[in-house]
């Protein structure tokens, strides 16, 4: 296993490692999934937001431990009845409701992000990109699998809760893509 980003910037400014650098971290990650909720575009029924960069981005920065754990820690914000989640909202109704299986999902793609960063994933553009495919592709189909009732049809779903995402989410991972390699080389210096 590799140092993921967060760890190496621990270490090369000479923080030590502690429960409370850790918590530090987690908390940390869970506000910048919070920040980047509020970039909203209001749809039907799921809304296109910048969370899904957050949650990838935070999972390959802290490896899949710190990461899941900071999505949960979003989680338990928004139902605690802290306004996190997209448009401002809040409560266990949001996590109850159509896009509660995305919300889920940002868990998995957390540590799944996060697993490949920790095998050197966050490195180039290449595999960052393909982690951040990967980390995509946990949240859709999570989100898909909870909407379904809410809508319908299997191609009905897809269509409200895929299809619209499809080419932000490109860009957002290409974007992340940039960003992580990036930060590396940068640390390297």
């Amino acid at each position: 296993m590799q140092q993921v980003l967060a760890e190496r910037i621990l270490s090369r400014s000479g923080a030590k490692q502690s429960a409370l650098a850790e918590l530090a971290l987690i908390l940390l990650g869970s506000l910048v999934v919070a920040a980047s909720a509020q970039i909203s575009i209001h749809l039907d029924l799921v809304p296109i937001t910048g969370q899904t960069f957050g949650v990838l981005l935070v999972g390959m920065a802290l490896g899949a431990r710190r990461g899941a754990l900071a999505l949960v820690a979003y989680l338990a914000e928004g139902v605690a009845g802290l306004p996190v989640f997209a448009e401002a909202k809040f409560g266990l109704a949001t996590l109850q409701g159509p896009t509660g299986g995305y919300l889920l999902g940002f868990i998995a793609a957390a540590w799944l992000v996060g697993l490949l960063a920790e095998r050197g994933f966050d490195r180039s553009l290449f595999t960052t990109l393909a982690a951040m495919a990967a980390g995509s592709a946990l949240i859709y189909v999570c989100g898909v699998v909870w909407l379904q009732p809410f809508v319908g049809s299997l191609e009905d779903t897809l269509a409200v809760g895929v299809y619209p995402f499809l080419v932000g989410d490109g860009i957002k991972a290409v974007l992340a893509a940039l960003v992580l390699p990036g930060a590396w080389k940068l640390i390297k210096s």
